[in-house]
């Protein structure tokens, strides 16, 4: 238990460093930008307590918006993925899984884990990018920052899940 406890807190100093040093610097695609924070949220696994998912996602999006100046925009995004993540999980999983089964592309096959990173990411970036904005004045950069921010941000989760110890 402690060693799974001293492990998430090890991801989420080692997500928020690398979000903060190196990611934020970023902006590619017209405006988008690399939120890999949001794997911290995706790598729960199944039967994980709902509140500590919420209170761990709502840690890392208050440690996003101070260093970014989002006051606000990420906790309310990533405690929202924190929400979701358990149920859209599910979807996924045979019914006959493992009650622990971590989410990984090794457990859930590349095209499910693919499908579920790729539709927290979609409505992260729907729900980050439309409250930082707070119109649809320029709904063509809005647009661009979503779809740029989810693929990419796909892709190096994709990236960091082949690196991770299988």
């Amino acid at each position: 238990m402690i060693y799974e406890l001293l492990k998430r807190v090890m991801q989420f100093l080692l997500l928020g460093l690398a979000q903060v040093l190196v990611f934020n610097g970023m902006d590619i695609l017209y405006g988008a930008l690399p939120l890999i924070y949001v794997y911290f949220v995706i790598m729960f696994p199944r039967n994980y307590p709902k509140w500590a998912i919420l209170l761990w996602s709502f840690a890392m999006g208050v440690t996003m918006d101070m260093f970014t100046n989002t006051p606000g925009v990420a906790a309310m995004s990533l405690t929202l993925i924190g929400a979701l993540q358990p149920y859209l999980l599910e979807l996924f999983l045979p019914r006959n899984a493992d009650d622990y089964i971590k989410t990984s592309v090794r457990t859930l096959g590349f095209g499910k884990f693919l499908s579920l990173t790729y539709i927290l990411m979609i409505i992260y970036c729907v729900t980050f990018y439309t409250i930082e904005a707070f119109s649809f004045f320029n709904f063509f950069h809005w647009f661009m920052c979503i779809i740029g921010s989810s693929l990419l941000t796909t892709i190096l989760i994709l990236a960091l899940e082949s690196l991770r110890k299988k």
